[in-house]
């Protein structure tokens, strides 16, 4: 009973956000402004999916509310349509890990050899999250080993 329960409060919950996903009206322009900011993020740092939606405005015609439900997920999208030359391996979730599909592999062995250290399979964003363009990013010790 209690199991079917959650189940229930799960299921809504699924169902609320995706029945309020949108996309974004004009894909291809949204997907090259994800790809221009990616291509700032500097070696040895990176961004987060959401980071990156709260550093581009949001499209006319979309509501916050929905901008806010959708924009990570179109960030992804855009991610996994990326041209070849962008270094897609700096962009990682809100909690400093790489998330799970084909390519996962490669993507922290790029980040390890830009220096970035994983701790229990996730970054210290505190560490190496990009403070965004036009910002100093703090001075980092560099690897003593």
């Amino acid at each position: 009973m209690h199991n079917e329960y959650i189940i229930n409060i799960q299921r809504n919950y699924l169902r609320k956000i995706l029945m309020s996903y949108v996309h974004p009206p004009n894909k291809q322009y949204y997907d090259e402004q994800v790809w221009n900011l990616v291509r700032q993020i500097p070696y040895g740092s990176v961004a987060t999916y959401g980071q990156i939606t709260k550093l581009l405005p949001q499209p006319e015609n979309i509501s916050l509310e929905n901008y806010q439900v959708s924009a990570s997920r179109w960030v992804g999208l855009a991610m996994a349509a990326c041209p070849q030359d962008l270094p897609w391996h700096r962009v990682i979730n809100s909690q400093g890990k790489i998330s799970q599909r084909p390519g996962s592999g490669k993507q922290r062995a790029l980040l390890e050899e830009e220096g970035l250290l994983f701790q229990k399979d996730k970054l210290d964003l505190d560490e190496y999250q990009w403070a965004g363009p036009g910002q100093s990013d703090k001075p980092r010790q560099t690897r003593l080993f």
